[in-house]
């Protein structure tokens, strides 16, 4: 389950009851963490070893109980890291390639330890945000 950042959860508030516009990004971007991001977007993104955040792209909401649900419909696949990356353990989606703002956040269901010739990657439909 993903976490809204402090970012987002400013932009829906002020668009939806203050009618002040919000900058649409024109993608949306996978970044993988060794730790906690956080609401406030204070966590250690992977870095170095051929490392890049990719773009994401997500189905249309469906209705699951009380939760609207996208799921990524295509499946996300990061280069080969050239050195280690360390314990990956979360996640973030983010406005950018590089820099932006964080939107949600979560932690995946198990560590991940990256090694040198590792390639970390998620199938289709098991990077899910969800809203209720």
């Amino acid at each position: 389950m993903a976490q809204a950042s402090n970012y987002l959860e400013d932009g829906v508030l002020n668009y939806f009851f203050r009618n002040q516009s919000v900058a649409q990004p024109t993608a949306v971007y996978l970044a993988l963490y060794i730790n906690d991001p956080t609401d406030a977007d204070t966590g250690t993104e992977v870095s170095g070893g051929s490392y890049a955040r990719k773009q994401v792209t997500f189905g249309a909401p469906a209705q699951v109980g009380d939760k609207a649900v996208i799921s990524n419909n295509a499946k996300v696949e990061f280069d080969i890291a050239t050195t280690d990356w360390g314990q990956v353990s979360h996640w973030a989606i983010r406005t950018a390639s590089t820099g932006g703002n964080q939107l949600c956040h979560g932690a995946f269901s198990r560590v991940e330890n990256v090694q040198t010739g590792n390639r970390f990657t998620i199938e289709i439909g098991n990077l899910q945000v969800s809203m209720e």
